[in-house]
């Protein structure tokens, strides 16, 4: 059994997390409901994402269940909202020595860069913070990449590139023949309109 752990904090990207969170799903599904999928925050109080989400979380750090993934979104303002939070940060430290994958879309790559997990690795994050990685010198920014595996860290771009650093995980845990069937019975085979660049 697999256990995915969703970390979710106040003004969250939603679907940083809910990408995944609908891929791990699927892919539990497709298992016979094996696995199981969570959401975790400081405490058990609601909160709400960026674009006014409800959320309640399953877990507050304290009752978490032990974690074979944890998965680590962002939000716009990640200083603000994330990179401050020393109780997450501590704790986000502390599963890195215990679950064998740490992931995260998006921002949430500058919260494991602030708790030294990007150090000496591949990584990349959403375009418009590329920057905030690439003036750390320990990291080597992967700008191209929609998602980079370094070690058992696995960091993905902006939002709707979760979905594919999800997919690509489940293909590692269990295999790519059912990564793709995943994929089949979400439909995501992204067609997008307006495709000219801006």
């Amino acid at each position: 059994m697999t256990t995915y752990g969703l970390y979710v904090f106040e003004q969250v990207a939603e679907l940083d997390f809910v990408g995944p969170q609908q891929v791990f799903a699927a892919s539990n599904y497709l298992l016979g409901s094996t696995d199981k999928v969570v959401t975790i925050s400081d405490t058990n109080d609601s909160i709400h994402g960026i674009g006014g989400l409800h959320i309640i979380p399953d877990h507050a750090f304290a009752d978490a269940p032990p974690l074979d993934v944890l998965l680590v979104p962002g939000t716009s303002d990640v200083t603000e909202f994330a990179l401050g939070n020393e109780t997450a940060l501590a704790w986000i430290t502390a599963q890195a020595g215990k679950v064998q994958w740490m992931t995260a879309v998006c921002t949430g790559a500058l919260i494991l860069q602030k708790v030294g997990l990007l150090k000496g690795r591949k990584a990349t994050t959403h375009w418009q913070l590329q920057d905030a990685l690439a003036k750390d010198p320990d990291v080597i920014l992967m700008p191209e990449m929609r998602y980079v595996c370094d070690g058992n860290v696995v960091t993905s771009q902006g939002v709707s590139a979760g979905i594919d650093m999800a997919l690509w995980l489940v293909g590692q845990i269990h295999t790519p023949e059912h990564a793709r069937m995943v994929r089949k019975i979400l439909q995501y085979d992204p067609a997008p309109p307006y495709t000219a660049e801006v």
